[in-house]
């Protein structure tokens, strides 16, 4: 091999056409459906009733009290939960990812089954089990600060445990074993050694959570009441109750700030560590030892008194009927729900057809984004270039999808793109929402692969068609399973932008349940809670065979 080619980069080789082609496809995407809907959403909340500009709306949701008590309750509850998973999440990836026991990849997919639940169906199982007649309603936590802190901890801790551990599985242990040998203690080592490491990831870790809590609106929305809230309810409650549209553009700037910051944050601390995961080895873990039983019972306690009682609260309640336990609720679920024209296993049937169509899109739009990200050109211009579509690919996860989904009854209602009526509309919304977990789980994986194979084959003969089909092809066929997993689940239970495009006829499950949860009496309550055990019941089973197929080594965030 030729010190030329040894030296040369992974970059953009092979024809500009079939580049500019795969960039154009995604690019016109987001283009379309994401920045077109959300500009002018933003746009029309600048101009007055006769169409011209004006600041006046927007300063005086600006001045507003209610707007910055809004923003804070947004800051604090994020912050809030951020801290708690990371403590929590910590020890968790020590265990599941520097340990080995048996059991330990069931494990890891259980604790993977919060984050991928629809955000109705945890609001509903905390509400239930912290109302006054529920397992934990002694607490009075029912619409609390701390009940909501709790919800978002339980979505977000395995996104810590995940950044985390699948780094610290690859940090080579010689470092601490050379500090204990000149004596210093087990703390002392963490402290010096460890730590520092690992801070890449936790950044990471930290930054996501932040982005996932300061965004939650399902959760927030069912538990809140009157008096909690972030800032996507808020945009959710000045459109679709007030409809002032000059609020909800404010309020959308606001929350473009969080989700910025946030994501510059996550993706400089994701850089570290993807570039220790490629500097590193092979995992390394050991067998359980005596001494981690501290570590052993903080995450028993998680798992099962902060993942699991939710759950099995939920499945209890469902069963319970005026006369005792029963199958009556599940039994009803055959009817019509009240307040639709479909019964809850239609919605049901809607939601897997819908799931499916958004999945299929959003993994062939993220195996050519992943693909394009993976690429390392030499020259700093066409780094920066990638760095920045990067963020952008990344938005969609951030920005209200509230926001998104009523930018979309204003930009495609009229011809070349009236959508309004058309059954494509929903899958669109619920790709747009996927394709960032998609790419994050694909990207890593394609980052990953050893430069050398790709200056190897050329060396050999091989052209850029040939190198992406044996090379980087089968590198993504590893975490396409994974990926299909997180798209199908995160389709399935997205509610946010679903709620405003639903058609009266054609409602998807997550709707249904929060239609059966906002209407009185105890029947619709079992109903509810039947098709949230129903709908949570679904999402386990992709995420649990996502993981099974999925990589047992590459970071999916």
């Amino acid at each position: 091999m030729t010190e030329s080619v040894a030296r040369r980069p992974r970059g953009l080789g092979g024809s500009p056409w079939v580049w500019g082609l795969a960039a154009a496809l995604p690019l016109g995407f987001l283009a379309v459906f994401f920045a077109w809907p959300v500009a002018a959403l933003v746009a029309r909340g600048f101009l007055d009733d006769t169409g011209a500009f004006s600041l006046t709306g927007v300063q005086s949701v600006l001045a507003s009290p209610r707007t910055w008590r809004i923003l804070g309750q947004t800051l604090a509850q994020a912050t809030v939960a951020t801290s708690v998973a990371v403590l929590l999440g910590v020890p968790g990836a020590f265990l599941l990812y520097r340990r080995r026991f048996p059991g330990r990849r069931l494990l890891r997919a259980l604790v993977a089954v919060p984050f991928v639940l629809p955000t109705v169906v945890v609001g509903v199982a905390f509400s239930s089990l912290l109302a006054p007649t529920g397992l934990l309603g002694w607490l009075g936590l029912q619409e609390s600060f701390a009940g909501i802190v709790a919800a978002l901890v339980f979505f977000n801790y395995s996104v810590v445990v995940r950044t985390v551990g699948t780094l610290w599985a690859r940090l080579d242990p010689r470092a601490e074993d050379a500090a204990r040998t000149l004596g210093a203690p087990g703390w002392r080592v963490f402290a010096t050694v460890t730590l520092p490491a690992l801070a890449p990831a936790i950044a990471s870790g930290a930054a996501l959570t932040f982005l996932f809590c300061a965004t939650a609106f399902g959760v927030v929305l069912v538990m809140g009441g009157v008096w909690w809230g972030t800032i996507e309810t808020e945009i959710w409650y000045q459109t679709t109750q007030l409809l002032d549209l000059p609020a909800a553009a404010a309020l959308s700037i606001l929350q473009l700030i969080v989700v910025t910051a946030s994501l510059l944050v996550a993706n400089r601390a994701r850089a570290g560590s993807e570039r220790a995961l490629r500097l590193l080895g092979h995992p390394v873990d050991t067998p359980l030892r005596r001494a981690d039983w501290p570590v052993v019972v903080v995450t028993a306690v998680v798992v099962l008194g902060l993942l699991a009682t939710p759950i099995a609260g939920l499945v209890v309640r469902s069963f319970a009927t005026a006369d005792g336990f029963g199958l009556d609720n599940y039994a009803a679920l055959v009817g019509q729900a009240q307040g639709t024209t479909v019964s809850v296993w239609q919605a049901l049937w809607n939601s897997l057809e819908i799931a499916a169509a958004a999945s299929a899109l959003a993994i062939a739009l993220g195996l050519l984004v992943s693909y394009l990200l993976s690429r390392r050109p030499s020259s700093p211009v066409g780094r920066g270039v990638l760095a920045v579509a990067d963020s952008a690919f990344m938005l969609p996860l951030g920005v209200s999808a509230v926001t998104v989904g009523f930018g979309f009854l204003i930009t495609l209602n009229r011809p070349p793109l009236d959508l309004r009526s058309s059954v494509v509309l929903i899958p669109i919304a619920q790709a747009l929402v996927a394709l960032p977990l998609v790419v994050r789980t694909l990207l890593p994986t394609l980052r990953a692969i050893d430069p050398r194979l790709h200056e190897a084959a050329a060396t050999l003969g091989a052209g850029p068609r040939r190198i992406t089909l044996t090379i980087d092809l089968p590198f993504a066929l590893r975490g396409l399973g994974l990926a299909l997993g997180f798209a199908f689940a995160t389709s399935l239970g997205e509610f946010g932008a679903t709620s405003f495009l639903a058609r009266p006829d054609r409602p998807t499950l997550p709707v249904v349940i929060y239609r059966l949860i906002s209407r009185p009496g105890a029947e619709n309550f079992g109903m509810a809670m039947a098709a949230s055990v129903l709908l949570a019941a679904l999402t386990a089973t992709a995420m649990a065979l996502a993981e099974w197929l999925g990589p047992k080594e590459v970071n999916p965030w």
